[in-house]
């Protein structure tokens, strides 16, 4: 990527994309606005390696909480359909491969970060842009953003877990709407419907989101962990079986430093210092 990585830098500048870690806040930024930031070999290269990045500062007690943005005007449009990875040719084109080997790492690589991940939709999020910023923990959006399921348009399903995120999010029915009739979803109406968390003024929107994530990495990023863990397990979990779940994770979480630390806070009236272990 052109950056060299020292044991305490995290920080990476791409061509398709930025990470840059400030007081536990690493924020990936999809850097192609040209492109509304839309996807291409290249940027998932750079991505996949941006996550390692994090994923060894989360390791190294250096990051706490991810934050994914856009440049410019956009989030992410998706896939760059100029891409020949995807063109249609002479030959027809193998598009469950770009999944298989791009898309779906990506999504399970966001959901499996021991971390809160929170996507800051500064635009447009269309097709894989609209899945992916739907598979992180927190959505904030800014009012004149949008979300687009665009598959259709173009005689493809919602991929990118788009089709597992959106019933679960909105229910069946809008799931279908979306997906079907690919018309665009302001965010306020994304708000309304429960897609998102939070819809704000176009100028607050990465100060809120900025304050939030400065909030999390100073608190018990273990326990948050675990409750993002429980949360995505409840979709394909039976009661008992979430039950279960949830007893083993309150175990682990009762052995950390960060629980006795929160008790030890709680009980001497002081502010707790939080390590994420």
């Amino acid at each position: 990527m052109g950056s060299e990585l020292g044991s305490t830098d995290w920080n990476m500048q791409g061509e398709t994309i930025r990470l840059e870690v400030v007081e536990g806040v690493a924020t990936l930024t999809l850097n192609r606005p040209d492109r509304l930031n839309s996807f291409t070999k290249r940027m998932h290269e750079e991505v996949r390696e941006a996550l390692a990045s994090v994923r060894a500062g989360r390791d190294a007690g250096a990051v706490r909480v991810l934050m994914l943005t856009g440049a410019g005007r956009g989030f992410c449009a998706g896939q760059d359909l100029s891409d020949r990875a995807v063109a249609p040719g002479a030959a027809p084109v193998d598009l469950g491969e770009s999944v298989e080997k791009n898309y779906k790492p990506l999504v399970l690589a966001l959901r499996s970060l021991e971390m809160p991940v929170i996507a800051a939709v500064n635009g447009v999020a269309a097709g894989a842009g609209a899945s992916i910023a739907l598979a992180c923990d927190l959505v904030f959006a800014a009012r004149s953003a949008s979300f687009i399921q665009s598959f259709s348009k173009l005689g493809v399903v919602p991929d990118t877990g788009g089709s597992w995120i959106l019933p679960r999010l909105v229910g069946p029915a809008r799931a279908m709407g979306m997906a079907l009739l690919g018309d665009k979803l302001p965010a306020e109406q994304a708000e309304a419907w429960g897609l998102i968390w939070k819809c704000v003024d176009d100028e607050a929107l990465m100060p809120t989101v900025r304050e939030v994530a400065a909030s999390l990495a100073k608190g018990p990023t273990f326990g948050y962990a675990k409750t993002k863990q429980a949360i995505w397990a409840s979709s394909t979990n039976d009661f008992e079986t979430q039950l279960n779940l949830e007893r083993d994770l309150m175990t682990v979480c009762g052995n950390s430093n960060d629980y006795r630390e929160g008790v030890a806070a709680f009980m001497e009236k002081r502010g707790p210092n939080f390590k994420g272990d």
